[in-house]
């Protein structure tokens, strides 16, 4: 009998002592995910629904360097990092970022929402850089892009491409997802890109709904609703400069 009491004693102290989840947290996904530094060009790291892309595509004739790394999932809430270094040759180096890998290659039509939360801070803002949203469409399920929808939060030192220049909105102090918005259009060889600005300021946390912007373009700028939403990331565009970006967290989902 003795034996019994201390065995289920023992049993209750670890269950007492067990750490508990936050609701709607599963602990095996948070625990499985890879929290290391990533450093190469294309590196990507995978995160339940998500993935962390570096995507250096833009560091050929540049000198310097830039990592990034998960810190957490919880649930369909990610955090993660990125600290980057780069000397100026004009363009951009890279667009390491969140990207959304369910429920795409939906038409524009049919789309409900897309929910997104994303909290972010930079450790500076003397170089050159921005925080965006980036989506891309296409006139087939997977197919080749035919446009690009970039949602900035900041825009530091840098600037939006432009059928004209300096950069010229085609739309200002629109009130879109409850915050205010330039916006501009520009090619990039063969993809339109719609580019939303913060009409000043940054939006460093940032809470409504992606589809509110689609949705604008197709009732105010000639979009197809036909269009299919083939990407669906959030990251940042250094030019020059050293920083570190912190997303403290991020989520998306498309309904």
């Amino acid at each position: 009998m003795r034996f019994l009491i201390f065995v289920l004693s023992s049993l209750t102290a670890l269950i007492v002592a067990a750490p508990l989840a936050e609701p709607g947290t599963d602990l095996e996904t948070r625990a499985s995910i890879d929290t290391g530094t990533h450093c190469g060009t294309w590196d990507t790291v995978q995160a339940g629904q998500y993935s962390l892309n570096l995507n250096q595509w833009g560091i050929n004739g540049a000198t310097g360097s830039q990592c990034a790394g998960l810190k957490s999932l919880s649930g369909t809430t990610v955090s993660w990092w990125t600290t980057w270094s780069w000397s100026s040759n004009g363009g951009v180096k890279s667009f390491t970022n969140i990207q959304l890998n369910t429920n795409l290659n939906k038409k524009l039509s049919a789309i409900k929402s897309i929910p997104s939360t994303w909290n972010w801070s930079y450790s500076s803002y003397s170089m050159t850089a921005d925080v965006a949203y980036d989506l891309f469409t296409s006139n087939s399920a997977g197919g080749s892009h035919v446009m690009e929808v970039m949602i900035w939060l900041a825009n530091i030192n840098a600037g939006p491409l432009s059928t004209s220049y300096p950069a010229k909105p085609i739309a200002s102090n629109l009130s879109i997802a409850g915050k205010s918005w330039n916006l501009y259009e520009g090619p990039n060889g063969n993809t339109k890109v719609f580019s939303f600005l913060p009409t000043s300021g940054r939006y460093t946390s940032f809470s409504g709904d992606i589809n509110l912007f689609l949705q604008y373009l197709v009732q105010h700028q000639g979009v197809s609703s036909s269009e299919y939403l083939t990407t669906a990331q959030g990251g940042t565009e250094p030019f020059a400069g050293s920083a570190t970006l912190t997303t403290s967290s991020f989520s998306m989902s498309i309904n």
